[in-house]
C-alpha cells in the first residue's frame, strides 16, 4: 500500500476561527483505507462499503485508472473528517483526480467523520488541503473533476457543495418518499397511472405461473443478473445503441456486488417470472429505509402488453415498504417512466479545479460549462446558434 502523508497549516485571517488545518492521506487499497477509517453508516447506499469494495475489485487493475483512496482528519485532534474514495485517471495526456464512479457510481459523494467541515469557511480549508496533497503525491495529477454529487447527505451538508466553485450537474436525483401509508400513496399518483398499472398485472397474471419474487439466495441473484445482462444487450443493440456495461471490467463490478451483497440485504434482485421465462428483473441497492435502483431488464415485445418494466418497479416498491423502506431512489436520468411514480427531482453539482498547468484549460473550459449551466436560456441560446439541439434523457 503506498501512502503520502501531507498536514497543511492555517494562512490567513480568513481561517482564524477554525482548525489549523487537514491532515490528509493518500493510499491506493480501499480495504486498508476502510480498516484505517473504522465503521461507518453510509449516508446514502452509493456510499457504502460493498459498493466501493466491488468497485475497486472490479477496475483496481484496468489501464488507466489507479485507485487513490483520501483518508483526512483534523490537523490538531486528529478526529476524522473525511474518506474520499477516488481514482487518478488517464485522459489523453491529463491526470484526472475522479470519484470512483467511471459513470457506474451515481451519486459521489465524500464519507463524512465528526471533525468534516460544517460551514463554507471549513469547506474552504478542507478543499485547499485537499488540493495541496493532490499536488505533491508522487506522479502528479492535472485535474480535479468531482461529478454528480448531493448537496445534502442525509440530514448534513455535503463539505465540497458549499464551495464557490460549484456548479448544476447534467443530471439530477429523483426521490420518492412514501409514508406508512403505501395506498395512499398509490392513489395519489394520476388515475390514469394507477388503473394502467392494475391493468398491467391483470395481463400478467393471466399466466397461472405468473409471479413476483425476491431472489431467494446469492445464486438464484446472480442466474436473475445473467438473465439482466442477456435482456439489456438485447435491448439496447435492437435500438441500436451501444451497450456499455458489457465489457469485462463492469461485468466484474456487478457480479461482485450481488455475490457479496446479497446475503446482507445489501444488493436486493426482485424479478417477474412464470415457469419458463424470466419476464422482468430489477437490480437495487438498500441501506435500512432507503432503496436505490440501478440496474432494470425486460424480455421484450412479446410482453409489452402488460409493460414489464414499470410493473416490476410498481411490485418492488410495495414490497420494500412492508418491509421499512420509505425512501425510493430512481437514479439519474429523467425517464418518462420514472415520471408516472412522481419522483422529486434532487439537484446535483459538479466541482472541478486545476492541479497544473496541463489542466489550466481544461479547468477554465468545465467553470465556462458550469456557469452555462447556472444560466440555461443562454446555454440554450448559444446551442441554438451553433445549431445544436439539446439532446432529450426521456424514454417510454
Amino acid at each position: 500500500m503506498t501512502v503520502l502523508t501531507t498536514a497543511v497549516e492555517k494562512s490567513g485571517a480568513r481561517v482564524s476561527s477554525h482548525a489549523v488545518g487537514y491532515r490528509v492521506e493518500l493510499v491506493d487499497d480501499w480495504a486498508q483505507a476502510v480498516a484505517r477509517w473504522g465503521a461507518f453508516d453510509p449516508l446514502t447506499a452509493f456510499q457504502h462499503p460493498q459498493w466501493y469494495m466491488s468497485w475497486y475489485r472490479a477496475f483496481a487493475s484496468t489501464d488507466g485508472v489507479e485507485p487513490l483512496i483520501a483518508i483526512v482528519s483534523d490537523a490538531a485532534t486528529g478526529e476524522r473528517a473525511a474518506l474520499l474514495p477516488l481514482i487518478r485517471h488517464r485522459q489523453g495526456s491529463l491526470r484526472i483526480i475522479e470519484f470512483a464512479d467511471l459513470n457506474l457510481t451515481d451519486f459521489n459523494a465524500p464519507l463524512l467523520g465528526p471533525a468534516a467541515p460544517r460551514d463554507d469557511v471549513a469547506a474552504w480549508q478542507f478543499w485547499r488541503d485537499l488540493k495541496a496533497a493532490l499536488r505533491k503525491m508522487q506522479g502528479g495529477a492535472d485535474l480535479i473533476r468531482f461529478r454528480k454529487m448531493p448537496v445534502r447527505l442525509a440530514a448534513r451538508s455535503n463539505p465540497l457543495a458549499l464551495l464557490d466553485g460549484v456548479g448544476p450537474s447534467l443530471v439530477n436525483g429523483n426521490l420518492l418518499t412514501i409514508g406508512d401509508d403505501h395506498n395512499a400513496w398509490r392513489y395519489e399518483l394520476d388515475r390514469k397511472v394507477r388503473k394502467e398499472l392494475e391493468r398491467s398485472w391483470r395481463v400478467f397474471t393471466r399466466e397461472p405461473s405468473a409471479a413476483f419474487k425476491f431472489a431467494a439466495d446469492t445464486d438464484e441473484a446472480l442466474q436473475l443478473l445473467s438473465v439482466t445482462e442477456a435482456q439489456q444487450g438485447d435491448r439496447l443493440l435492437g435500438l441500436g445503441l451501444n451497450y456499455v456495461l458489457d465489457n469485462a471490467d463492469s461485468t466484474a463490478f456487478y457480479r461482485d456486488l450481488v455475490r457479496e451483497g446479497t446475503g446482507r440485504g445489501y444488493a436486493v434482485m426482485t424479478a417477474l417470472t412464470t415457469h419458463d421465462e424470466v419476464v422482468a428483473t430489477l437490480l437495487g441497492i438498500r441501506t435500512g429505509s432507503r432503496y436505490i435502483m440501478i440496474r432494470i431488464s425486460n424480455a421484450g415485445e412479446k410482453w409489452s402488453m402488460c409493460s414489464p418494466g414499470r410493473l416490476i418497479i410498481d411490485r418492488t416498491i410495495e414490497a420494500l415498504h412492508r418491509d421499512g423502506v420509505r425512501e425510493f431512489e430512481f437514479s439519474v436520468g429523467n425517464y418518462s417512466y420514472k415520471r408516472r411514480f412522481g419522483p422529486l427531482r434532487t439537484p446535483l453539482v459538479d466541482l472541478g479545479a486545476a492541479l497544473s498547468w496541463r489542466g489550466q484549460p481544461q479547468a477554465l473550459r468545465d467553470r465556462a460549462v458550469l456557469a452555462l449551466r447556472h444560466n440555461p436560456k443562454l446555454s440554450a441560446r448559444l446551442k441554438e446558434a451553433l445549431g445544436k439541439s439539446t439532446p432529450s434523457r426521456e424514454e417510454d
